[in-house]
């Protein structure tokens, strides 16, 4: 079989490497045997999942037609070059709870894919498990599958310049201690962190402290806007990014046959300690350059492509070309599940292009912040040219389509890649898929609305849903017709249906099982693996309720916090603040920052309004406060506001503004009403 042939190639090399869920390392800090072994949640989960039925089973043998299973490009570049790999991976926090870990994922060490995965999944997941120390190119060199990300270090003269610290400080000092073991003790030169995504700044405190930023001067550099971005797309959509990422990233599943896979551009997200440091020297053009300890780096500003801010490195000594997250080795998102702005696939494309032809002619290696490199310029320029092309082709078709007048969902049942790029292992749909991508396209230049009036104000789902189930009647004969479309393998339309019983009449449990089984057939078909964790948890938490379990909560770093601006925090009291209850709440509110312009603060009909440098003679009340003193006015902490914040005015001035704001709960259903 064709797996057996991977699956001995990659023992040779390297142990496997992975994400044990959250729940599987809770309990169990002092018990090594057991700290990667499925939870009693997960167990249960892993019982009630069901086979694969005979049209999954077909479908997922069907892939071994469709793609090249001996074409060993991609596994030979992920094997090439390790120097070390430990015998065991294992990453814990100071309390003795596992972080990350490979134990849970044993199971890839059968030889083929079993039916319940996609075997196109299965293979990129059994390339994503090759973890350790590897070396890029002389003096560059990478840690991957230590967390999501890969971690890169670029030997100067007297130390290390670092790329990209992960997401928690555990992992990244892991990765500093292995890398010093293998090449040598060195001190940190410089950190490049190249866009403002967590698993690219989170673990920045396991490779240098704020002190000794300060002491040794040492350059954090980044893409101008690198913060802004970063607070805005963790904190003022947090909690619903953070529900949500829960389904993407499969947070509530355990690793397993029926459970997660990797997600594409790594196994999944560490569950350590976030961290943070600003950037001290912003990269504002294409063509700045920076020498730190000897070495010499180039930057390519790629706004709106992977990340509102990002940047690519060229390194002219080395011949080496640093693509961030804008080549990673799979289709990538225009748009992600969890949430976020679109993505410009166009321009994503341009950038590709626009490196290619300042660097492409002289690169030796490409390499990024995930999933491996690819060496010498014939595949170089082909891996550069096929991805700008995917992205290219989903934007233009798509347009294509948008102007004969196909609707969003009709275009993405439609948009097929061209044959050979379809081909292709690294353009193939690990992360990103075609279908959603284009709909993300759809979203950038048509948004939501499809021009049909039908659609203009449609009900809320639990409405829409009331009024289906009323005229199609008994949902017992819905169910029965329902079942046989499941046997027929109809299952998306099986999970539309019985979705619609359930938001008419949630504990209608027969209806949630069948919704259950249609979805868990679907994500053992898919091969994103952000579309198998999406299927999977749903099934899950259709069978058992919304998962609440605080293990899985997605926290942010409070250290991003403290970097707001006065206008951010001020624009988030406004989405905080129930506009409609307060309607009636009326202020005018001097903000006399002691370390900051002042900012007139104005509520109008419950709406937050503000002004730089003005000032209200004829307000409210005046705060005096350092800028962090709106946090306590943000998390409601009457005793840190007698602390920080001085009013002259009206004394109830916080009360009045704050008696309106909303708590967030974090596990919202999805699945249900």
């Amino acid at each position: 079989m064709k797996y057996r042939k991977l699956w001995s190639c990659i023992l040779t090399t390297a142990c496997v490497v992975s994400l044990t869920a959250c729940t599987a390392a809770k309990g169990n800090e002092n018990n090594d045997q057991k700290d990667s072994a499925p939870s009693e949640a997960g167990k249960k989960a892993a019982d009630s999942a069901k086979k694969a039925t005979d049209v999954t089973k077909k479908t997922n043998e069907e892939v071994y037609t469709l793609l090249d299973f001996d074409d060993q490009q991609e596994l030979e570049s992920a094997q090439k070059n390790l120097i070390v790999a430990p015998e065991e991976l294992e990453i814990k926090d100071d309390s003795g709870k596992v972080v990350w870990s490979q134990k849970a994922y044993a199971f890839l060490e059968d030889t083929d894919a079993p039916d319940t995965v996609n075997p196109s999944l299965w293979r990129h997941t059994q390339m994503n498990h090759l973890y350790g120390l590897f070396r890029v190119t002389d003096g560059i060199y990478q840690v991957r599958g230590y967390d999501m990300t890969n971690i890169t270090f670029i030997e100067g003269d007297t130390g290390w310049i670092v790329f990209d610290p992960l997401i928690s400080t555990e992992c990244a000092r892991a990765a500093l201690e292995l890398v010093n073991k293998e090449l040598g003790e060195r001190p940190v030169m410089g950190i490049v962190m190249s866009h403002p995504h967590v698993d690219h700044y989170g673990g920045i405190k396991g490779i240098i402290s704020a002190e000794e930023v300060a002491e040794r001067k040492i350059p954090i550099i980044a893409p101008e806007g690198f913060e802004e971005h970063a607070v805005s797309e963790n904190v003022y959509a947090g909690t619903a990014m953070g529900r949500r990422a829960g389904y993407q990233y499969g947070t509530i599943l355990d690793p397993g046959e029926t459970g997660s896979m990797a997600i594409g551009i790594g196994m999944g997200q560490s569950t350590g300690t976030i961290s943070y440091l600003p950037p001290n020297d912003s990269i504002k053009a294409t063509g700045d350059t920076r020498t730190i300890d000897g070495i010499e780096m180039e930057f390519q500003m790629t706004p709106g492509t992977e990340a509102p801010a990002e940047m690519n490195t060229w390194f002219p000594q080395k011949n080496a070309l640093w693509m961030a997250e804008n080549c990673t080795g799979t289709l990538h998102n225009l748009y992600t599940l969890r949430g976020a702005q679109v993505r410009d696939g166009n321009a994503w494309a341009g950038y590709i292009m626009e490196a290619l032809t300042r660097y492409g002619g002289k690169a030796e290696v490409v390499f990024q912040a995930h999933n491996w490199p690819h060496w010498g310029n014939d595949i170089i320029t082909e891996y550069m040219k096929n991805t700008a092309a995917v992205y290219k082709f989903i934007n233009d078709q798509t347009l294509m389509y948008i102007n004969q007048g196909y609707t969003s969902d009709e275009i993405a049942g439609m948009i097929t890649l061209p044959e050979k790029l379809s081909e292709i292992w690294y353009t193939r749909q690990y992360y990103g898929t075609v279908a959603h991508n284009s709909k993300a396209v759809y979203q950038r230049y048509m948004g939501w609305y499809d021009a049909n009036p039908v659609n203009l104000n449609r009900l809320a789902p639990t409405d829409r849903a009331q009024k289906y189930m009323e005229y199609m009647g008994d949902a017992d004969e819905v169910l029965k017709k329902a079942k046989k479309d499941f046997e027929k393998g109809e299952y998306q339309w099986v999970a539309e249906v019985t979705n619609m019983i359930v938001f008419d009449d949630p504990d209608n449990q027969e209806a949630r099982n069948l919704c259950a089984d249609a979805l868990e057939q679907l994500g053992y078909q898919a091969e994103s693996g952000t579309w198998r964790n999406a299927y999977l948890s749903g099934a899950r938490e259709l069978r058992e309720g919304t998962i609440n379990d605080p293990a899985v909560k997605a926290t942010g770093s409070f250290e991003l916090m403290q970097s707001m601006s006065p206008e951010m925090m001020m624009d988030y009291l406004g989405i905080l603040l129930d506009a409609n209850a307060a309607q009636d709440l009326n202020l005018k509110i001097n903000l006399d920052f002691t370390d900051e312009e002042p900012y007139l603060l104005t509520v109008e009909s419950g709406v937050v309004l503000y002004q730089k440098g003005a000032k209200a003679p004829d307000a409210d009340a005046t705060l005096t406060m350092p800028r962090l003193g709106m946090f306590s006015i943000l998390g409601g902490d009457k005793e840190q506001q007698k602390k920080a914040i001085h009013i002259e005015g009206d004394q109830d001035v916080i009360t009045k503004l704050t008696e309106h704001m909303v708590e967030f709960e974090f596990f919202f259903n999805i699945i249900e009403p």
